[in-house]
């Protein structure tokens, strides 16, 4: 494995995924600053299953930068197909005004067939998914770039338009896209200033609970393609990745029922405590755990569930000196 630049400093990010009013989002989200997170993130989904109710994404958002003063906000991730770019590059760079310059906006092809379903909407073939998906990263960039674009696409057909507001942050708000295939990574690493490192998501609307998706060997192959993608602008990009954190003494013990409760038959302590995306342990051993696969992978922005904030906080505070 390649050893890859470790210059990037270490920042974590929390997802909102049991905040279901307003009050609980600003709560929260005044925590999070406390505890020392760089960024509160939203996912985007209006069928309860798999996270649970949840607001909708950029107008919780608001609230939240409201009722913070460093926060970042941001989504984990937008589905493109539920937004026309046009009216995303406004709504987008409007939250990125009220939040003064705080939005990261995470945004990917979709994947959650049976959303697609529920809402009547037609769940096309990977391959457009991801297309409409490279297009609306064209079209969104253009706008908020301030100047008229004109934009013809086999998706999306814009012609002479300026939006406004401009976002105040230039050239625009940090892009993460979430990915997890070869074209997609590659895509990321071209276009985004963030990719979220992901398993594949499979042609019938799931994401695949495959072993080997969580690999360190997957995860060292998927940042190849990220680099494949971005070429001379790799050093720009960040990765980041969502994780299980499980803070237990006895890591062996509790990597084994973190196994069982996952359904995961026929794996070993060792395989789970590899997973580049699980970290097992005491507080010290997830710092060393983290700190190791900084210089193997070059991972440095790590997201955790709402659910883990507070007892995730004492890594937090030792990687980011708060």
């Amino acid at each position: 494995m390649d050893v890859v630049s470790t210059e990037r400093r270490f920042r974590f990010g929390v997802v909102g995924e049991s905040v279901q009013s307003v009050k609980d989002l600003a709560d929260e989200a005044r925590l999070a600053e406390e505890l020392g997170y760089s960024t509160l993130l939203l996912r985007d989904h209006f069928v309860r299953e798999p996270f649970g109710d949840q607001l909708a994404p950029l107008v919780a958002l608001t609230a939240a930068a409201a009722a913070t003063s460093t926060l970042r906000v941001g989504t984990l991730v937008l589905d493109n197909d539920y937004r026309h770019p046009v009216m995303l590059a406004k709504e987008a760079a409007t939250l990125d005004v009220v939040s003064d310059g705080r939005l990261e906006l995470g945004i990917g092809a979709g994947w959650l067939r049976d959303e697609y379903a529920s809402a009547g909407l037609s769940f096309d073939g990977g391959g457009v998914r991801v297309s409409r998906l490279e297009e609306s990263l064209a079209v969104l960039k253009g706008l908020w770039s301030g100047s008229p674009v004109t934009f013809s696409g086999d998706h999306y057909t814009v012609t002479d338009l300026v939006s406004f507001p401009r976002p105040v942050q230039r050239p625009h708000p940090p892009l993460l896209v979430g990915a997890g295939s070869r074209r997609m990574l590659g895509i990321a690493g071209r276009e985004a200033d963030i990719v979220g490192i992901l398993p594949k998501a499979l042609p019938n609307g799931t994401i695949s609970e495959d072993l080997s998706e969580r690999a360190p060997e997957a995860t060292a192959q998927k940042i190849a393609w990220i680099r494949e993608g971005a070429a001379d602008r790799f050093d720009q990009v960040e990765l980041s990745m969502m994780i299980s954190p499980v803070l237990e003494d006895d890591h062996e013990a509790a990597a084994l029922r973190f196994a069982a409760q996952r359904g995961w038959h026929g794996i070993d302590a060792a395989q789970v405590l590899g997973m580049p995306s699980v970290f097992v342990g005491s507080v010290g051993r997830i710092v060393n755990d983290m700190l190791a696969r900084h210089d193997s992978y070059g991972i440095s922005y790590y997201v955790v569930s709402d659910r883990a904030m507070e007892t995730f906080a004492p890594v937090v505070e030792r990687l980011t000196g708060r």
